[in-house]
């Protein structure tokens, strides 16, 4: 089992009650628009980081880190993107990505709102953590942490950070 935080859309801002929630988890999931390379170096000082940049990320970020992650973890096929949309309504390349690859877990960013939607058409979960930085239109920021086990999302929390 991996205890994993998950959060988007930092856009450069990390904060202690963000820190806070992600002590403690295996791996660290950023879905991209992490603002600055700062972001990242801070919280691979937390746990091991995996991340996909987003469409407000500069070349610093994405020397480091690519458009799409594609893994696997105690079981689960898990690919994530910045830009990818949700059941129902994928963007045309987060459609092509999850109907080619076939990911148990589908994870994307970018609309700043938290999603956690099942896509019994094409048999996986799609997770999005909403917003944990200040900028956008949001007004709670938010993260989500679960445990990966047996092939699946096991104990999934979306937590609260507070107003933006």
């Amino acid at each position: 089992m991996k205890k994993i935080g998950l959060l988007s859309d930092t856009h450069g801002y990390l904060d202690e009650r963000i820190l806070h929630h992600l002590r403690g988890c295996d791996e660290i999931w950023h879905a991209g628009d992490f603002g600055t390379a700062e972001v990242i170096d801070t919280l691979e000082t937390v746990a091991p980081l995996r991340g996909v940049y987003g469409n407000i990320d500069g070349r610093d970020v994405r020397l480091t880190q690519p458009l799409v992650q594609e893994f696997e973890l105690e079981g689960l096929r898990v690919l994530i993107t910045h830009i990818g949309g949700y059941p129902g309504h994928y963007s045309p390349a987060g459609r092509t990505l999850v109907q080619e690859r076939r990911p148990g877990l589908f994870i994307s960013g970018h609309s700043h709102i938290l999603k956690v939607m099942p896509d019994p058409r094409l048999g996986l979960l799609h997770l999005n953590p909403g917003a944990a930085g200040r900028q956008g239109f949001h007004k709670v920021r938010t993260l989500l942490r679960f445990d990966v086990a047996d092939s699946r999302v096991q104990n999934l929390q979306a937590v609260e950070l507070g107003p933006k």
